[in-house]
């Protein structure tokens, strides 16, 4: 993961008015994930949820000042480290930039803004047939943990739950 010395590429934080771009995002990487589908986010409910609320942040990577990729994040927190971590949603490239190191420059940055705000972990998720993700998430000594399995409540559990119609 070499360092990126190209001084066309650049990574910067999302502000409000960038809401549009990071959607756009989530749309190429659930095109990617065959999850087009699922996504029912638009750019009121991010501009809500990220900038007003302040619940998640983005790195946008730019390319000649060009949307080229994004990352968005939130912190999470450890009990048995008793600190904050940093977790990442989701990390896209665009497929003609892939594999030239803006992938790793993005989470290179995510691992400065852990030091940062002094948080003890960096975690995400990866699809199990994703092998290039997961071959380089390897190469840069990041831990698979197998031995946990990924549980999740919708929105209609949530409620069901909440209104006491689940025993």
């Amino acid at each position: 993961m070499g360092m990126i010395n190209d001084e066309k590429f650049t990574l910067r934080f999302a502000g409000a008015d960038d809401t549009a771009i990071v959607l756009e995002y989530i749309k190429r990487l659930a095109k990617y994930e065959k999850m087009e589908e699922q996504v029912v986010a638009d750019e009121q409910s991010l501009s809500y949820w990220m900038f007003e609320k302040e619940k998640a942040e983005s790195l946008i990577a730019e390319y000649d000042g060009n949307p080229i990729g994004f990352a968005l994040f939130f912190h999470n927190f450890s009990t048995f480290l008793g600190r904050a971590g940093i977790y990442v949603e989701d990390i896209f490239i665009d497929e003609e930039y892939r594999g030239k190191g803006f992938g790793g420059a993005i989470i290179r940055r995510l691992s400065e803004i852990a030091l940062e705000r002094g948080c003890g972990r960096v975690e995400w998720r990866c699809l199990d047939w994703n092998k290039p993700s997961i071959d380089f998430y390897q190469s840069i000594g990041a831990e698979s943990l197998d031995e946990w399995i990924s549980f999740r409540l919708d929105e209609s559990k949530i409620l069901s739950l909440a209104r006491g119609e689940v025993e």
